[in-house]
């Protein structure tokens, strides 16, 4: 009996033992860790390094800069309707519709002043069909404003104002754009005046497609600064308040913005803005090539090690292209010495150039490279200047003084300077004539004379005056 007793004050000192041990264990030893974030902790935006110690950029400078260079561009045009020209024949046979009021339309948009003495950058969608185009300053004052030119395979345009001493912006350099870098949008959105967005670069040389002109370059900036309608033909700046892009289109499906917004980049706007101003047309130089990506399927085809580059479909024949010496299934991938990896990004070194201009470019040729000089060639597939400023149906044209509109008693008009052989001297017209209306619509630009004049059905009716004050109409058909 005792010795039972000993066994079994063993047992309990034994099983006593052991949850002694499975306590002690559970208790210091296997523990569930949790950590937590102390609040002593500062708190890291997660694209910085934890130890940068870096804080977002101040951007005070850039806006304080850019605002006052940016305007707000209002334009009107007349559509719809008719007038009689008093005369039931001529209506007829001109197709002028009787008893009908026009309709006034009005739009708006942007402007970035480029110079002191007032030349102004915008949109070609803009001003595009505009007869009246107002410009109106961050201090609220006004100015009418003249069309120098348009391009509308960039959609660019350059305004004129008569005014001195106005604040601009300077260019900045879009090649140096990095993804992720900040920038500002800063325009007139809604008609709200003077107003700045910020965001970063997105993307580069997007090609959206939306440009509808045969000779269409795309290369946009993409951001996501807030851009609206009303913001198109403003600036797009960097931190150092530099012109780095107008703004052109957003992503949307409702009209407003919704995410990503493009802008045309300076280095495309620089070049046409100096075109406008010098020869009244973009000098376009053409490489001679039909072009596409290179994809999956193209670089397996071709051994390629990567699928950057731009595949060359087929050259023009007799185009600056083929003259150097690069043929069809080539892989376009530098100009310059600048490396590009997609159609977008050749048409935008490309259009940085003028016709003549020599470029030295690398294509791939079966594993190898291979270095050609490229002498560029204009539209008419030669290397000379295209001068077209003001000319029209064998006249060429000048403005009309403002001494001579207030002898006159005139609001518009252009004036035929030089009159040669054409339908303008067929139909009468001579040298010195004032048109102010054509079919009834206000004349202020030749481009408006082109429009309307391209427009007309039926016939072509041109009234105007001569410097003596003898008023005048001509009429002939669009044949």
């Amino acid at each position: 009996m005792k010795k039972l007793s000993r066994y079994s004050v063993t047992l309990l000192l034994v099983v006593a033992g052991a949850f002694i041990a499975v306590w002690t264990y559970s208790k210091f030893f296997d523990k569930q860790e949790v950590v937590t974030i102390k609040e002593e902790q500062p708190l890291k935006y997660a694209a910085l390094p934890g130890e940068s110690g870096a804080v977002l950029p101040d951007l005070t400078y850039a806006a304080e800069n850019s605002i006052h260079s940016v305007v707000h561009i209002a334009t009107q045009s007349v559509r719809g309707g008719g007038w009689s020209s008093g005369n039931p024949f001529l209506d007829d046979f001109f197709g002028l519709r009787r008893n009908q009021q026009p309709q006034i339309a009005r739009g708006f948009g942007s402007g970035v002043i480029l110079s002191e003495d007032g030349f102004i950058v915008t949109n070609n969608h803009v001003i595009e069909e505009a007869q009246k185009i107002k410009v109106i300053l961050n201090d609220k004052r006004e100015f009418d404003a003249r069309l120098v030119g348009t391009d509308p395979s960039t959609d660019i345009a350059l305004l004129k104002v008569d005014a001195d001493d106005l604040p601009y912006l300077t260019y900045g350099e879009s090649d140096d754009l990095r993804l992720g870098e900040w920038v500002l949008a800063v325009g007139n959105p809604f008609n709200l005046t003077s107003t700045v967005t910020a965001g970063i670069v997105s993307a580069r040389a997007r090609n959206l497609g939306i440009n509808t002109d045969q000779m269409a370059i795309e290369s946009f900036i993409q951001t996501d600064a807030a851009v609206n309608p009303g913001n198109s033909g403003g600036a797009l700046v960097n931190q150092q308040g530099k012109l780095v892009g107008i703004n052109t289109a957003i992503a949307s499906r409702t009209g407003s913005y919704s995410g990503y917004s493009f802008a045309v980049p300076v280095s495309i706007v620089k070049k046409v803005v100096a075109d406008l101003k010098e020869f009244g047309e973009v000098q376009r130089a053409l490489l001679g090539v039909n072009i596409g990506d290179v994809n999956a399927e193209i670089a397996e085809e071709l051994n390629l090690d990567n699928v950057d580059g731009v595949y060359v479909a087929g050259v023009t024949e007799n185009g600056a292209a083929r003259e150097a010496g690069i043929k069809e299934e080539d892989v376009i991938v530098s100009v310059q010495g600048d490396k590009v990896r997609s159609s977008a990004e050749l048409q935008e070194k490309i259009s940085q150039f003028r016709p003549g201009d020599d470029v030295k470019i690398v294509v791939l040729r079966d594993g190898e490279r291979k270095q050609f000089t490229v002498t560029l060639r204009n539209k008419h597939g030669d290397t000379q200047i295209v001068r077209d400023r003001s000319s029209y149906l064998g006249a060429d044209f000048e403005e009309v003084s403002n001494n001579e509109k207030n002898n006159l008693d005139i609001k518009y008009g252009i004036k035929i300077k030089n009159l040669n052989k054409g339908k303008l001297r067929d139909a009468g017209l001579k040298e010195g004539f004032i048109i102010t209306n054509v079919n009834k619509k206000p004349i202020y630009e030749v481009n408006d004379l082109k429009r309307e004049i391209g427009n007309a059905r039926g016939g072509i009716l041109v009234e105007g005056i001569y410097p003596n004050g003898e008023l005048a109409y001509f009429v002939f058909g669009t044949d």
